[in-house]
């Protein structure tokens, strides 16, 4: 189950494109991150579901008062610089939540779910452990 709105789970989708952008290697959306996230938000951190929910729904406000429009209409450089004020605290007034704590949060997530065990649902294919050139299968091993 989604603990987020069809609305929130595409800001978070767009939040997490920009923590771990794509470059010569996936970022989050073409891992998966969001699947981990919202998976742990279902389950073991179901108890931080309406901080991150609350969280969107602040940076979604945020952008408008600044720009006039939604996060997701912003281009690239306007999100990160909204990003930058949330992560040290500078974003405008009336959020939900304290917005650092929501982005340190977000940041943690997105590491997990990127660099996590395929099998927790991020991290498709394995492919920041390939990007890492990190092979989870034991060796040959030599020496005593």
């Amino acid at each position: 189950m989604n603990p987020l709105s069809a609305a929130e789970h595409d800001l978070l989708r767009a939040l997490l494109d920009r923590l771990i952008p794509a470059d010569d290697f996936p970022g989050a959306a073409g891992t998966g991150v969001e699947n981990y996230v919202t998976g742990q938000l279902a389950g073991a951190l179901s108890g931080r579901a309406g901080m991150v929910a609350e969280g969107l729904r602040g940076l979604e406000a945020e952008a408008k008062a600044r720009h006039g429009k939604g996060f997701l209409e912003l281009d690239g450089q306007e999100r990160d610089l909204i990003l930058a004020d949330v992560e040290s605290g500078r974003a405008g007034g009336g959020w939900p939540v304290p917005p650092a704590a929501f982005f340190d949060l977000m940041v943690n997530l997105a590491a997990e779910g990127y660099y996590a065990d395929p099998g927790n649902g991020g991290n498709r294919d394995g492919a920041s452990w390939k990007m890492l050139g990190y092979d989870p299968r034991v060796g040959p091993r030599g020496g005593p």
